[in-house]
């Protein structure tokens, strides 16, 4: 009997087309949702076997709703969709989220048969607990099938970079994190470093990291 999905995305036309090019693959979309009380609301009248949605939902942290909806349905099937390949610049930790999820990179599935396969996977993980894992563009599951430069960063350097990025100055930063402003910028000149930017008076160091930052985040570049 194929799994009932139900999928959560507040962008209409990314609901609009992945639920409609998923029923085209025999995928059974049983509900949709761009908000989060319709959401709730349909997964307790469905009861779906899967949720797909979207990390950033409603532009809160969409784990968040998985984690309540895994709570009172515990073999939940759950795909995370995400434009970042690393969670730690959405403010999360492996151990935020649910296990047994499935999380796919949007930007790197071209074949909507890798989601139909992780659909059919996510059931059987959540019931056995297994740790999240990545699903590449092969349907490979890794820890993280994403490696890039941020691979290199550490956890207060992602920190520091996602304050950074808000507009906090270093003496900011400083008194977030309870540690020196010249601590601030040494990370802030290894973050650079990682970048590859080198000093230039007529560049801007602090907007070309944000740019980085928001590059791998996945906002759209114009």
């Amino acid at each position: 009997m194929p799994q009932r999905v139900l999928i959560v995305n507040d962008d209409a036309f990314e609901l609009a087309t992945l639920s409609a090019s998923l029923r085209l693959h025999t995928v059974d979309v049983i509900g949709e949702a761009h908000t989060i009380p319709i959401a709730q609301n349909l997964f307790k009248s469905l009861q779906p076997d899967v949720i797909i949605i979207d990390i950033q939902f409603c532009g809160e942290e969409g784990v968040s709703l998985a984690r309540s909806l895994r709570k009172s349905k515990p073999d939940l099937g759950i795909i995370l969709m995400t434009s970042s390949p690393d969670l730690r610049l959405l403010g999360l930790k492996e151990k935020d989220i649910p296990l047994g999820s499935k999380i796919i990179l949007k930007k790197s599935i071209a074949d909507l048969l890798v989601i139909r396969d992780s659909i059919a996977l996510s059931t059987k993980s959540a019931i056995n607990k297994e740790k999240m894992a990545w699903v590449d563009s092969h349907g490979s599951l890794h820890e993280n099938a994403f490696t890039s430069v941020l691979s290199d960063f550490t956890d207060i350097q992602i920190e520091t970079l996602r304050l950074l990025a808000t507009g906090l100055s270093n003496a900011e930063i400083g008194r977030t994190r309870f540690v020196s402003e010249k601590s601030v910028e040494q990370i802030v000149a290894r973050i650079a470093q990682h970048f590859n930017f080198l000093p230039d008076r007529t560049k801007n160091l602090r907007v070309l990291i944000t740019g980085e930052y928001f590059k791998w985040l996945g906002a759209p570049r114009h």
